[in-house]
């Protein structure tokens, strides 16, 4: 059996850092919340694309000045928060150069790939329609615009189809084989790496989350400014105009919601019962169970869980729920920590015919605890779930207070379940990335190369620790700027729009916004 490790991998070099994580800690720090930050923006940009080319869809065809307005000011607020996205991912594609050498060294054969492909294909088919439909406002026809803006939710589209299986690629390496020559994971079949099972179920449950999260912000908006409207006594006709507007918004937005939350929901389920499979040590860390329980009961809460300490926690438990979110049936056992901890020391990991190859690497890696930490891999899987369903509830709310040309009155309750309406569903899916990234954990990819080996070992602590300062400095600063501009573009509302007229080649090129 190969090694897998030449000497920049070595045991006396793995040694080493294992003596000094400062550096290695700082680094998964840095990446962590460029990482967490990033996806704020990302749910966003992917449902938000495709909505507003709902909206405009409803324009070109009916003609409703109402649908312009929504179109143009969602769209307003849809490239803000695209220009954002943009300028944080970038920083992540250097973070796998300068901090995670060893990592981009090992796979970048498999993990580049996808990468490649929704850097010139996906992002280039996305700025680029979108530029044109930006600029192309009094230059195309109503049609030929329109399927700029579907083109660009296509790419957007697209976009998380390859990055998705690049990381679903980390979570369950298929595909690839490792060649003892180059000391390198090479790939074997691209096609096999995209229709991963983990990339199958992780895409929909992905975009199911982002179009919750780009409902629930239309909704907030609209259920605002609709409140304020209500509690305006007599409107002028244009107030009219505007309420008609807001109204329609709400009820789509509150639908989205509820849709999204429903598939959430589904997908998150399958994808639940895939994870056990795959990755059974995840699932039993986001439960805190320690030992192979038949018929594991769902934790509402739990306290002080140590698997080193038998009976160590206190924890308020549903039977059976646990087996059937993993297996479908209440009475399935479920695999624990303790045992899965052995059965990985002394078995490997045998899914995959990378992670076979990689049997040697853990020993050499000195990793010799293969689960995730209890508390963060626990508590974000409840986040995640308690945040995604008071989220659909929140658009039942808005739905039933809008039903049958109702208007909502407004008032604190009204005006928090607004505020609350984008940011829960943000929140979710950020927790359940956490839970994704944290429970793959001591893993950079699961079952073949540890997070101790993948580290950039000519990077000080310092150098990591500055650069780190930097960006959370920089990244306050643009949050700053990013949310005065929604706040403000928000408080003015629906813009005044008149029908966009096709313009002579010899007149200037405008900007539409």
């Amino acid at each position: 059996m190969p090694t897998m490790l030449k000497p920049s991998l070595r045991t006396t070099t793995v040694g080493s850092r294992l003596r000094d994580m400062s550096a290695e800690t700082l680094a998964r720090w840095q990446f962590g919340i460029t990482t967490v930050y990033h996806f704020l923006f990302v749910p966003i940009t992917i449902a938000l694309s495709l909505l507003v080319a709902v909206m405009q869809t409803v324009w070109v065809r009916t003609g409703a000045e109402k649908m312009l307005q929504l179109t143009k000011f969602f769209g307003k607020l849809f490239l803000i928060n695209f220009a954002m996205g943009v300028v944080t991912g970038i920083v992540q594609e250097f973070q796998f150069g300068m901090n995670w050498s060893e990592y981009s060294r090992f796979v970048g054969d498999i993990f580049g790939a996808p990468l490649a492909l929704e850097a010139l294909l996906a992002f280039f088919l996305e700025s680029v329609f979108l530029g044109i439909w930006i600029f192309g406002w009094d230059r195309l026809p109503k049609k030929v615009h329109l399927a700029t803006i579907w083109m660009a939710a296509i790419g957007t589209m697209l976009s998380a189809v390859f990055i998705l299986a690049a990381n679903s690629w980390m979570q369950n390496p298929v595909g690839a084989r490792f060649n003892p020559e180059t000391d390198r994971a090479e790939m074997t079949n691209l096609l096999t790496i995209l229709t991963n099972p983990v990339n199958l179920i992780t895409l929909p449950h992905v975009l199911a989350g982002a179009y919750l999260t780009a409902g629930g912000l239309i909704l907030g908006v609209s259920g605002w400014h609709l409140a304020k409207l209500s509690r305006a006594g007599e409107l002028s006709e244009q107030q009219v105009g505007h309420r008609a507007a807001w109204t329609w918004a709400t009820k789509f937005g509150a639908w989205v919601m509820i849709v999204g939350g429903i598939f959430s929901v589904v997908t998150g389920d399958i994808h639940g019962k895939i994870v056990t499979v795959e990755q059974p040590i995840k699932m039993a860390a986001a439960e805190g169970l320690c030992d192979s329980t038949t018929g594991a009961g769902f934790s509402i809460v739990a306290f002080g869980v140590d698997c080193s300490k038998p009976g160590s926690g206190f924890a308020v438990t549903v039977p059976g729920v646990f087996s059937f979110l993993g297996k479908g049936d209440f009475n399935a056992e479920m695999q624990g920590i303790n045992d899965l901890n052995n059965i990985y020391a002394t078995e490997g990991f045998n899914t995959t015919e990378l992670q076979v190859q990689a049997k040697e690497r853990f020993a050499q890696a000195g990793v010799t605890d293969f689960a995730p930490s209890i508390p963060v891999t626990f508590w974000s899987f409840r986040m995640m779930i308690a945040l995604g369903m008071v989220s659909i509830l929140v658009g039942l709310w808005a739905l039933l207070a809008t039903w049958k040309g109702r208007m909502p009155k407004g008032g604190k309750l009204w005006t928090a379940a607004m505020i609350a309406a984008p940011l829960m569903p943000l929140f979710a899916n950020s927790f359940g990335w956490i839970l994704t990234e944290m429970g793959r954990q001591p893993f950079i990819v699961y079952g073949v190369l540890p997070v101790s080996a993948a580290w950039s070992p000519g990077v000080s602590a310092f150098e990591v620790g500055a650069t780190m300062v930097l960006y959370t400095l920089i990244y306050g600063a643009l949050a700053v700027v990013e949310v005065r501009l929604l706040l403000h573009y928000i408080k003015i509302g629906l813009p005044e729009v008149v029908e966009p007229k096709v313009l002579t080649d010899d007149e200037p090129l405008s900007f539409a916004y």
